[in-house]
């Protein structure tokens, strides 16, 4: 199975349950680079014959593709330092980086291999529910991310460096503002010696209704109704908070300027 052997650079969320999902599909993940030496070794235990090398030089590795599993700011120092073997892929996993930023990657093969999915260590995944997005330099590497990721996933599309990025703008204000907004509302409940706890039936009503009605029909609240004088109180209970006043403000704007 040498042809369908891989390599991570990389040990962080993304890669904790990605490796182990395609060691378990067939990819037989052969080594793991990190910086940090220690993430390193806890993701090659998860692995069946993994093992962790010290350094990003590949030259005699036999995998055939190597995934790039990194922040987006360290991709360009990862390639800088990069040594692979001849004829194979390289691919990164960024949601916000074009196919580009492998220009410099000592490989002429390179692609995007995107899970689109918040990764928690702490949190297990199912990947078989997870969109997987590919992009390749040519028709081969194509080929081959479409055929590794149906290997994990059900559902896989070819999309372009520019659909990606609209992808990954969409999914920072479905998911990573829409958990700002929780920790937010957190804060004042305990500011105010409530319980989180309250909100939680609040919260999954509301996700599972915009879920299955679509987020336009599903939106109530104060600044869809144009409800101005319960819009003026809440901003005046914020008053001694003015940048939790200013997203209130912008954000209620917002809903009252779409509907």
């Amino acid at each position: 199975m040498k042809e369908n052997s891989v390599s991570f650079i990389g040990a962080g969320n993304l890669a904790w349950h990605l490796a182990p999902a395609l060691d378990n599909a067939g990819y037989a993940v052969r080594e793991v680079f990190s910086r940090n030496e220690k993430n390193a070794h806890a993701l090659a235990e998860r692995l069946y014959q993994c093992e962790v090398v010290s350094v990003p030089d590949f030259s005699q590795s036999a995998s055939r593709l190597f995934i790039v599993a990194a922040s987006d700011d360290a991709i360009p120092e990862i390639l800088a330092s990069l040594v692979l073997p001849d004829d194979v892929v390289v691919v990164h996993t960024s949601g916000s980086q074009p196919l580009s930023v492998l220009d410099d990657a000592p490989a002429d093969n390179i692609g995007v291999f995107y899970p689109l999915q918040t990764f928690t260590k702490a949190r297990k995944v199912n990947f078989e529910s997870i969109p997987i997005f590919v992009e390749g330099a040519n028709e081969v590497v194509t080929r081959k991310l479409m055929a590794m990721g149906k290997a994990i996933s059900r559902n896989v599309t070819a999309i372009s460096s520019e659909e990606r990025k609209a992808l990954h703008v969409a999914a920072v204000f479905a998911s990573t503002f829409t958990n700002h907004m929780l920790t937010i509302a957190k804060q004042i409940m305990h500011d105010n010696k409530l319980k989180y706890e309250l909100l939680k039936p609040l919260i999954a009503e509301t996700l599972n209704k915009s879920l299955e009605l679509g987020p336009e029909a599903a939106q109530t609240g104060p600044a869809r109704r144009g409800d101005l004088q319960i819009l003026d109180s809440h901003m005046e209970f914020l008053a001694d908070d003015p940048e939790l006043a200013e997203i209130y403000k912008n954000v209620s704007q917002h809903i009252i300027d779409a509907y």
